[in-house]
């Protein structure tokens, strides 16, 4: 797959450039650049991100970094089982538990609710951070609305970081799960209050917590046609209408 002169290479991670010097040079530096490819397009084009993760992975199928990458790239896809695949390989390198979240919420992509729970009770998840932990916790209250638990879903979410007032990378989407379960299980009012919270943690946009706040009061969104768009089409309504009289 072609890739930009402008990528080098240079623009990876320098843990990752260190896994991949394991690898001759030439051949690292053309892994390299596919990762970069990988981590530009994962968001706006998830299929170019698998192309480029597949062509990282039939050059260096032994560097954790790249069963990671692949893993992700599947994932963005909704390969579900060809990511757990890459996951489970990943940690089995490197023996890192940072990718336990992830790896459950794989299993509730493959439609094992009850597998992502037992993830989240496992000793496994004692080793995160913080924000791994937050994380397997929204993983558990998904797969318990997997299985039709919405009190349970709710329950699951409430915790010090769901209460905290200080705001952290995690604060936005744990305070979105945690309105949607309510609004799931019909408690409106109290939804209405934690997508405002939601909205005053989330500082990059990273959920849609302000349009969901305004759908709960009511507000609704209309096109503003402009003037120039007006006359235009008054102007085509009137050619129509003179074409008729014609005839």
């Amino acid at each position: 797959m072609p890739i930009p002169e402008d990528v080098t290479g240079d623009e990876i991670d320098k843990d990752v450039r260190q896994e991949l010097q394991s690898l001759p040079k030439t051949l690292a530096d053309d892994v390299a650049r596919n990762l970069v490819m990988v981590a530009r397009l994962l968001d706006e084009d998830p299929e170019g991100a698998y192309g480029y993760s597949r062509v990282a992975l039939r050059l260096a199928s032994r560097v954790a970094a790249v069963r990671e990458a692949a893993g992700f790239a599947a994932y963005a896809n909704q390969k579900y089982g060809e990511a757990l695949a890459e996951f489970r390989a990943a940690k089995r390198m490197t023996g890192n538990i940072d990718l336990w979240p992830v790896m459950a919420d794989c299993e509730r992509g493959l439609g094992r609710p009850e597998k992502a729970l037992d993830m989240a009770g496992a000793p496994e998840v004692h080793k995160l951070d913080k924000a791994g932990q937050v994380e397997m916790r929204l993983v558990a209250a998904g797969a318990r609305r997997d299985m039709e638990q919405l009190d349970a879903a709710i329950v699951t979410l409430q915790s010090p970081e769901l209460a905290a007032n200080s705001v952290q990378p995690w604060t936005a989407r744990l305070r979105y799960a945690y309105a949607d379960a309510l609004l799931a299980a019909g408690r409106e009012s109290e939804a209405r209050e934690w997508f405002a919270k939601a909205v005053e943690a989330d500082r990059d946009g990273s959920t849609d917590a302000s349009d969901r706040l305004a759908e709960l009061d009511g507000v609704e969104f209309v096109d503003v046609v402009t003037d120039d768009e007006s006359d235009t089409d008054h102007e085509s309504d009137g050619g129509d209408s003179s074409e008729e009289e014609k005839d």
